[in-house]
């Protein structure tokens, strides 16, 4: 337990809930309930609600089963269906309260059940126990996304962090940059110096990646061997190219010395970047975009390395530089 009395999982910002119910009173009790310790968000209806914790991304949904239109069993099975909200905890809260409606909420994938009208003090203590849960899951998954040699993410979690973007880019036509950065000539860095300094180097290149990152959306990660990997949503191509060379520059700064290295006396990187803009075009794809910047990189080896190439998705096999 913190000092302020949350438990050790749980973030320092307040968690974010969401509260759908088509009655205006009952949204109203479950607000008076729960407001102080929660950032709360609210809807009063399936499609409005599904669309609320798309774009907001919420720890924990209490959903209404009874409501006119889309019921609450519907608007789970579309969260459940968007990779975005599908991990989302759901507390049903009903005013039914047999056996059979029960077990179809469970089965339907809540995570609990409260029967209307509700209790206060049971409502606070079921959505601490369950964003604590939460937080809790969240937590060993993020140990499990991280790459145990720099610290910065692993290719999992950048392969998952690619799908979300690519969805949320693809859905609001929105810009989404990828950069691939190689180190140069690091067969001969290791050969030269030993693999401890081989790995030191890496734990340098990727503390300095993320340095150079400005946004909390921006992801730092290890893609394989000496290649990172570098996702920036909402970010265009003129940005894209500025950040790649601001890390092409800021690399060789460290002054890591690598008298294997034919381009300088230091260690150096070359970057490949690929930009997404604009509206979605057939056969786009997070794919396509992935091997653009590979492509992009290939350029940047190809003209002498310590460079970055960049090019913007244009439609399959055809890409702007």
């Amino acid at each position: 337990m913190s000092a302020r009395g949350r438990p050790e999982a749980w973030p320092a910002r307040k968690p974010r809930v969401l509260l759908v119910d088509d009655q205006p009173m009952q949204l109203q009790v479950l607000y008076r309930t729960l407001a102080g310790d929660y950032q709360l968000f609210m809807a009063t209806h399936g499609e409005q609600a599904v669309q609320v914790a798309l774009e907001q991304l919420p720890d924990l949904i209490l959903l209404d089963v009874v409501m006119e239109g889309m019921d609450g069993f519907a608007v789970l099975q579309r969260l459940r269906a968007q990779p975005q909200t599908a991990s989302i905890p759901v507390i049903f809260v009903t005013a039914h309260s047999d056996h059979d409606i029960e077990s179809r909420s469970l089965d339907a994938g809540a995570v609990d059940f409260i029967i209307k009208p509700i209790n206060p003090a049971v409502v606070r203590a079921r959505v601490r126990t369950h964003l604590t849960l939460k937080f809790q899951s969240d937590l060993l998954r993020s140990l499990a996304f991280i790459d145990g040699l720099t610290g910065v993410a692993n290719r999992r979690q950048f392969d998952e962090r690619l799908a979300l973007e690519w969805a949320r880019a693809q859905r609001h036509s929105a810009a989404l940059s990828l950069l691939l950065v190689d180190v140069d000539f690091f067969k001969a860095y290791n050969d030269r110096y030993g693999h401890q300094a081989g790995d030191d180097a890496l734990r340098r290149v990727a503390a300095c990646l993320s340095e150079q990152m400005r946004r909390a959306t921006d992801l730092v990660a290890r893609y394989g061997g000496e290649e990172f990997a570098c996702l920036l949503p909402d970010t265009d191509g003129h940005a894209a190219l500025a950040l790649a060379q601001r890390i092409v520059e800021a690399v060789p700064l460290m002054a890591i010395a690598h008298l294997g290295n034919p381009v300088a006396p230091v260690l150096s990187v070359s970057v490949g970047a690929a930009t997404r803009c604009g509206a979605a075009q057939p056969g786009w794809s997070s794919a396509a975009l992935l091997g653009l910047a590979d492509a992009q990189l290939y350029q940047a080896k190809h003209l002498g390395r310590a460079r970055a190439c960049a090019a913007v998705l244009e439609s399959p096999g055809v890409s702007s530089n």
